[in-house]
């Protein structure tokens, strides 16, 4: 199984990680709380009239700053009230135009923090706006945003001074800038203490803290203590070590942490409830995770995820070989009978879309009848109408039916552009009539016949690889049958993240592969998802078997906006991957 190895980004494979990545302790981190006292409630219309700001860090004050401001207009009577700021007091006060200088080094580096932060962060940006300067960057915490997640069921409300009274803070509100910045760092610092119970030790949880404990099951955020910022796959468990859920994600600790907030899907309140405790393992890249999410799905089947509770029930469709007159049907497994199996395919009603498709282009029987009851009973519908040969219409003989069997499957295997063609040229015959809606209906059944053959190529071109190694940027993958072996970096040839072999059976290029199982399918469109959307980065470096499509390429009817890589692997399949230096001459055609 998969190695404990250093994360990376799951596009580019690099493996140099940012603070951020690794998240910021916050007794690292350097806070400025601002207060603001102003002439009213629109930054569009009001001037700031004081300003109070104090630099914390680690639970020690690093600085204060406190200045009046001119606003250059009437300060309301009202607001003198509140504050006791007078038009006297502000008279010879700096501009703000003055002010904004010292107080943007004064706050350089840090984290604003304010008590409704939104409202003071709002007219410092409307002032630097009006003086062409850029708006604050900085990340901010709210503390009233916090107070409101942790202190919700202990206070009546949350605000400051209310606060500082119910948690007895050392600086108490005055409605003046600087004992207002002073009361709500007294209170950053109780929030601080707060969250730890919760697992929040870094930055980075600290500013989603005020979603993440809206949740009915804060109290387990303890569990996601010691997931890395790193891609891999998580496991939620019950009391009975039973995997309830499988995902995989880039960064683990965000995408766990957000089931506590912004994941809103029905089931979720469901899973949280049950969780007793969430493993996890790191992966390399975004490969090795899709791989890993899918093999655990496969082996624990966990009923909170959909692939899983559906991975057993996969439907298939089959062309009865086995009997004198076969016919198509959709089946739920493969059996060792001699028919022709067509799939996984996604759901019984696509399944029944490319049969419709195959049955409007090929004269296979639809009939359960496999010969004609009796001399004066009625042949079905389809017979006719002269649209099938099937048996009960006593018109089509043994040897006659069977060379049309024997057409289709020759068709479906290796010509699909013969059995494609009455389609296209029915649209097109259709289309020319303005017989727009069947014209469409039409195409979707060929667009999903086409897709189910476009994918079996795919599959196919990578299982006859065999051992087929990949390099992008400075890591590498290894194949083997199409399935994800090992993977390793460039720098480190020493070290990899290495699976148990997938024991998929080989077989020569000129006979045909049997068709994949479940598990498989799921494995194999997992890597070819990832090659298309990586066809433009990725280089060959080493090809044991054969990456060659002699076929002709199964055609296209409904084209879709796609993006320029992903563009040029439908055209070509694997064509845009760069070959190496030291790879053989080019075996590769076309996937499609």
């Amino acid at each position: 199984m998969f190695g404990q190895c250093i994360g990376v980004s799951e596009q580019a494979f690099a493996y140099q990680q940012s603070f951020e990545d690794l998240g910021t302790p916050l007794h690292e981190v350097p806070f400025v709380v601002i207060d603001l006292e102003t002439t009213g409630a629109s930054p569009a219309d009001c001037a700031i009239t004081e300003i109070g700001a104090v630099k914390l860090r680690g639970g020690e004050c690093l600085g204060t700053y406190q200045t009046l401001v001119d606003p250059g207009c009437a300060i309301p009577p009202e607001i003198t009230v509140l504050t006791g700021i007078t038009q006297a007091m502000v008279m010879r006060a700096p501009r703000i135009e003055a002010v904004m200088p010292s107080l943007l080094e004064f706050a350089d580096g840090a984290v604003i923090v304010g008590h409704n932060v939104r409202f003071d962060v709002s007219f410092l940006n409307a002032a630097l706006t009006r003086l062409g300067r850029p708006r604050l960057a900085e990340r901010s915490i709210d503390t009233l945003g916090l107070a409101r997640r942790l202190l919700r069921d202990e206070v009546p409300n949350c605000r400051l001074g209310t606060l500082a009274d119910r948690l007895r803070l050392s600086h108490k509100p005055s409605h003046r800038a600087l004992d207002d910045a002073l009361a709500t760092g007294d209170l950053l610092h109780f929030l601080l203490e707060r969250a730890a119970t919760l697992g929040v030790l870094g930055l980075e949880d600290l500013i989603a803290l005020p979603k993440l404990a809206g949740s009915p099951q804060a109290k387990k955020l303890h569990l996601t203590e010691g997931l890395p910022r790193e891609p891999g796959v998580y496991m939620f468990k019950d009391s009975r070590d039973e995997v309830l859920y499988v995902g995989k994600a880039s960064n683990l600790r965000s995408r766990v942490r957000s089931y506590f907030s912004t994941d809103e899907r029905r089931k979720v309140g469901q899973l949280l409830r049950e969780t007793h405790r969430i493993d996890h393992q790191v992966c390399r890249n975004g490969l090795e995770a899709s791989v890993l999410e899918l093999r655990l799905i496969h082996q624990h089947l966990p009923r909170f995820n959909r692939q899983g509770a559906r991975a057993d029930k996969y439907p298939y469709i089959k062309l009865t070989l086995n009997e004198r007159f076969p016919r198509l049907s959709v089946v739920r497994k493969v059996n060792d009978d001699k028919a022709l199996y067509l799939g996984p395919v996604a759901s019984t009603r696509a399944a029944k879309r490319v049969i419709e498709a195959i049955q409007s282009a090929a004269p296979v029987r639809r009939c359960s009848l496999t010969s004609r009851a009796s001399p004066h009973a009625d042949a079905c519908a389809s017979a006719q109408l002269g649209v099938s040969c099937c048996p009960c219409s006593g018109a089509t003989s043994e040897a006659e039916y069977a060379a049309v069997i024997e057409e289709l499957v020759t068709n479906l295997t290796s010509r699909p552009d013969r059995l494609l063609a009455p389609l296209a040229a029915r649209i097109d015959r259709l289309a020319a009539e303005q017989r727009y809606e069947e014209a469409a209906d039409v195409r979707d059944r060929a667009d999903a016949l086409t897709g189910l053959l476009r994918r079996h190529r795919r599959f196919d071109l990578l299982r006859r690889a065999g051992r087929l190694r990949l390099r992008i940027g400075n890591a590498w993958v290894e194949l083997l049958d199409g399935r994800l072996w090992r993977s390793g970096h460039a720098d480190d040839p020493g070290e990899h993240c290495a699976l148990d072999d997938p024991g998929t059976p080989e077989a020569p290029p000129t006979e045909p592969l049997p068709v994949p199982k479940r598990a498989e399918a799921d494995e194999l469109l997992a890597v070819v998802s990832w090659l298309e959307r990586n066809a433009d980065k990725v280089t060959i470096e080493e090809v044991e078997g054969v990456l060659a499509n002699p076929l002709p390429a199964v055609p296209v009817f409904k084209p879709k906006t796609k993006s320029p890589a992903r563009r040029t692997a439908t055209r070509t399949g694997l064509t845009p991957l760069r070959r190496s230096a030291s790879a053989p001459r080019p075996r590769i055609s076309r996937i499609a």
